[in-house]
Order: structure tokens, then sequence, then C-alpha cells
């Protein structure tokens, strides 16, 4: 099987996906998810107009000449209106986010006042709805203003409480059962044996998953047996997406794919002309897409930010799921790329010019977790793109998990 380009592995995985159905979900439980429907106003913020200042309610005609004296015939506080009108020489003690009294169209601050009594002094004049916020200046009933695909936010969920919504339309986050293989792995806090590796990609892929809006189904290590990988692959009945972890290649240990076609996959591609992360598989398990990623972790968690990542978005009903690459400045050269496009991790670092530089890890081994920790970015290098020597500029695709 010849070597799928990468963004042409990304199209087939993305074919034909459609969004997860809507849910309800409380305010209090919505951050982070997706609406799956746009959201319109149930009525008008403000619904009257107020008072945006501490003062008095006046007609601004009474004190266009100043100083005006006029009598104060009550008050108006937020939650508590003035229950009458005014009249020519009438104002009314005001506050903040208070309703404006019937007859007033200005509000005078109170540092501009003197009080004698209920006897209001007028210091300085006031125009025509001076320091009042007119009803529906921020927004009117129906007004549509939370998009469909919008994640939801601090500020997103202030504004759809203040729309009256106590709940929202959200797209169900799509279930990902993830599954590492391999009789040399133990879970963290389990002693290795001799022969044996601490699993990592596990948790690291369900982190990236709850990162991305997904909910993370971790279904524990499979043996290298047929009857393991059965077992451990019908636990996933149920998830939108499955993700095995290692056995992806061809060795006589590699039983994934076999076990995998044995319970009704469909394989649809093998191989990714992409370094690290070759040994990559894509199929499809009646409904559910299955991801076969390779078992080193690096390997495993940049194919789960270039294809994961965007498999979950797309079924979250975003529009745009790819994040494009950025420009850095290289610190040092780069050795010209091969048949197989490169991401290099690298850490990256403002600069005063507003160019920000980026320096290559020093090693790229695809089984070694702690230059991944450590970088912040991917340079990207396409299939045989020339050497790039200090100075030049790079593409580089962040890691933001």
């Amino acid at each position: 099987m010849t070597l799928l380009p990468v963004r042409d592995a990304i199209a087939r995985i993305l074919d034909g996906v459609t969004a997860t159905d809507a849910e309800p979900v409380d305010l209090l439980r919505a951050r982070g998810r997706t609406l799956a429907s746009p959201v319109a106003a149930k009525l008008t913020q403000p619904p009257f107009d107020v008072s945006s200042m501490d003062g008095y309610a006046v007609a601004a005609g009474d004190v266009s000449t100043v100083p005006a004296e006029l009598d104060c015939i009550g008050d108006s506080a937020a939650g508590r209106r003035f229950p009458g009108a005014l009249s020519a020489g009438q104002c009314v003690r005001i506050f903040t986010g208070a309703p404006i009294p019937d007859g007033a169209d200005a509000v005078v601050i109170q540092e501009d006042t003197a009080a004698d009594g209920n006897r209001i002094t007028i210091r300085e004049t006031a125009k025509l709805n001076q320091n009042i916020r007119g009803r529906g200046i921020d927004f009117h009933t129906g007004d549509v203003l939370l998009a469909e695909g919008r994640i939801l936010d601090a500020r997103a969920i202030t504004l759809a409480a203040s729309m009256a919504h106590a709940t929202l339309p959200c797209r169900r986050p799509p279930k990902v059962a993830i599954l590492a293989t391999g009789d040399e792995l133990v879970l963290p806090g389990t002693q290795p044996g001799p022969d044996q590796i601490v699993c990592s990609n596990s948790y690291g892929l369900a982190a990236l998953v709850e990162g991305a809006g997904g909910v993370a189904q971790v279904l524990g290590i499979a043996k290298d047996t047929r009857e393991s990988l059965v077992e451990k692959i019908a636990l996933a009945n149920g998830a939108d997406i499955l993700v095995t972890t290692g056995g992806a290649s061809v060795g006589d240990h590699d039983l994934v794919a076999p076990a995998l076609q044995s319970a009704g996959m469909t394989l649809d591609f093998w191989k990714i002309a992409m370094r690290p992360g070759k040994p990559m598989m894509f199929g499809r398990l009646g409904t559910q897409r299955v991801l076969g990623l390779p078992g080193n972790p690096v390997s495993s968690m940049i194919c789960g930010r270039l294809f994961l990542v965007p498999l979950i978005r797309r079924m979250l009903g975003h529009g745009d799921v790819l994040d494009q690459p950025a420009v850095a400045v290289v610190t040092t050269g780069i050795d010209a790329n091969g048949p197989r496009a490169h991401y290099m991790r690298a850490q990256i670092e403002p600069s005063h010019d507003g160019r920000p530089r980026v320096t290559p890890v020093i090693s790229q081994d695809s089984s070694l977790v702690s230059p991944l920790a450590a970088a912040s970015c991917l340079i990207v290098r396409d299939i045989g793109q020339p050497a790039a020597k200090a100075g030049d500029e790079v593409s580089i695709l962040m890691l933001d998990f």
C-alpha cells in the first residue's frame, strides 16, 4: 500500500462525518461546549431606560440654565422605580441601574449638585439622554447573538444568561474509546516487569480528546492475542470514535488490524507519508470511525493532533476544523526533507521584531516523551522541501495539548 499524503488522509478521515445530536445543557455546565444552533435573545436588554450614574433624574430643559433649583419628589433605585412622573421644576434622586422616571430625559451626576433638604441645586447643565442607557442599547428580543458552532466560554455564557436562557442547545460531545495494545505495557502506578514499560499514550490521548471537546473512555490495555483484542474492541460499542495505539505495523505481533477487521471494520487506508506517524491506519466499523495510531508516544500524540482533533471538531459541527500553519524564523539550520512530511518538535519564543523564533528540540526520536513535553510547536517540513538555514522562515503548527 502506497504512502498517503497527510492532506489526503485528513480529507478521507473527515469525509462524510456528520455532527452529533443536540442536547440541552444547563448554563452552569456549558463551558467548553459547542452550540448546536443559533441563540436569540428572549428579551430586550436593558428592558427600560436606566441611569448609568448616581445623581438626579431631571428634564434637560429645566437645567438649560444653571444654577437651577428643583424640588426632589422621591427616589428611584435598581429594582424599585419611582412610581410617579416629573412635572416642571421637579427631579428624582436616582441610583445606578435604576429606571428613569417618566418625565425625565437626563441624569445630572451627584457631584454636580447640592442638596438642602428636598431642594436641589443643579450646578451643571445636562444634555438630552445624558447618563442614560437607553432601552435595548445592548440587544432586542429576537436578536441572534450567539452563532451555531460557537464554543462557549465565560463571555458567551454571560451573554446567554443576559438573554434569559437557562439552558443552551449543545452538540453531544463525541465519545472516543481509547485502547492501548501490547504485552510490554503496564498501567501507571504498576511496577513494570523486566521487559515492560509504562503506558502513557492512553492518558495523553484522553487529555487531547477532552481538550478538543470530546469525552474519553479509556479501555485499558489489550494483550497481543486475537482474543484479548476482540474482547477489548467490543467494549468500544457505542463510541463515535475508536482509537487504538500500537500494533499498527507489519510485524508478526501486530494483530490490531486483523482483529478490527474480524469485528467488521472496513480498512480505508494504512500508512501515511509523514514522520513521525507513518504506520497509522483508518477505517470504519459500522458508524464508528477507527484510528489506529502508532505505539511510540510522540507518533501517537502528533497523529492525534493532526487527525483525531479535526475529526472531533467536525463531529461537534465546527466549520473550519484545521489549524493553518503560522510562520516563524528558525534559529538553526535544518536538513533537506525526504519523501515524508516531517513534523519536528520545536520550541518557540517571541522576539522584539514581532517575528517569533523557533528552535528544534535536540532529539526528534519518536519514542522520547520529555522532548515532546518541552516543545511548544511543530516545524512542518513538506515532502522534498529543501534545506533551511538559520534566519529562514518555516511553517509551524502550535502544540496546544
